[in-house]
């Protein structure tokens, strides 16, 4: 988000200033509490946000993925992770130090709205998944995961899950025996899921699944 968003003239300028890294499935990218030296942008794969709770659990806070990035505020603010990231399939990220990102607003204010709009991004995406925790049951928000994986204009498709499930139960605020219980309910509406891939036969009609009172959704 952040790349995107920033005038075309700076990007090689912020590149060139990147320290790039390819990491395996696993493998930790930064820890909650350590000091945050810039800003995290994905370029391969998925990386997952979390954070673990006094009792040991673990709260996915967001999946990221190609052009995505992380840590904007606290970079600025060189604060300290508020979370951790793992690599959740194999990645290639670059990390834009925050001393290379200050010189540049202060050459160029344009930079500065550019990181604006990178973090109205992620508290609009926070907002919604906390809305859809609050108000849509989980047949829902799985209904909802598929269809984004989907190419738009288009009737029926087959998916590529694009991480394991026990992190899309997490990302969507389930239990893995959660997630399983909703896509049987979603094999009414056209999905069938086999290993990693998703067959959607009808994409309209689990738009329609996504759209309904969630009370009606619970007998799907």
């Amino acid at each position: 988000m952040f790349i995107r968003s920033l005038p075309d003239e700076h990007i090689e300028t912020v590149l060139s200033r990147g320290v790039f890294r390819s990491s395996e499935r696993g493998e930790t990218l930064f820890i909650q509490g350590e000091p945050c030296p810039g800003i995290h942008v994905v370029l391969e794969g998925w990386v997952k946000l979390y954070r673990i709770a006094p009792n040991g659990s673990e709260a996915v806070v967001g999946v990221f993925t190609k052009g995505e990035s992380m840590g904007e505020p606290v970079a600025l603010r060189q604060g300290t992770y508020p979370v951790s990231a793992e690599a959740a399939t194999a990645c290639t990220t670059v990390l834009i130090p925050g001393d290379a990102l200050i010189q540049l607003i202060r050459r160029d204010p344009e930079v500065s709205i550019s990181i604006l709009a990178s973090t109205f991004n992620h508290l609009h995406s926070l907002v919604s998944q906390l809305e859809q925790l609050k108000a849509e049951t989980g047949a829902q928000r799985v209904a909802r995961f598929l269809l984004e994986l989907c190419e738009d204009g288009e009737d029926e498709c087959r998916v590529t899950l694009p991480y394991d499930k026990v992190l899309i139960a997490g990302r969507l605020g389930m239990k893995p025996e959660s997630l399983s219980r909703a896509f049987a309910r979603l094999k009414d509406s056209g999905v069938t899921i086999a290993r990693n891939h998703a067959e959607i036969s009808d994409i309209r009609r689990l738009r329609g699944v996504v759209e309904s009172d969630p009370a009606d959704a619970w007998h799907r």
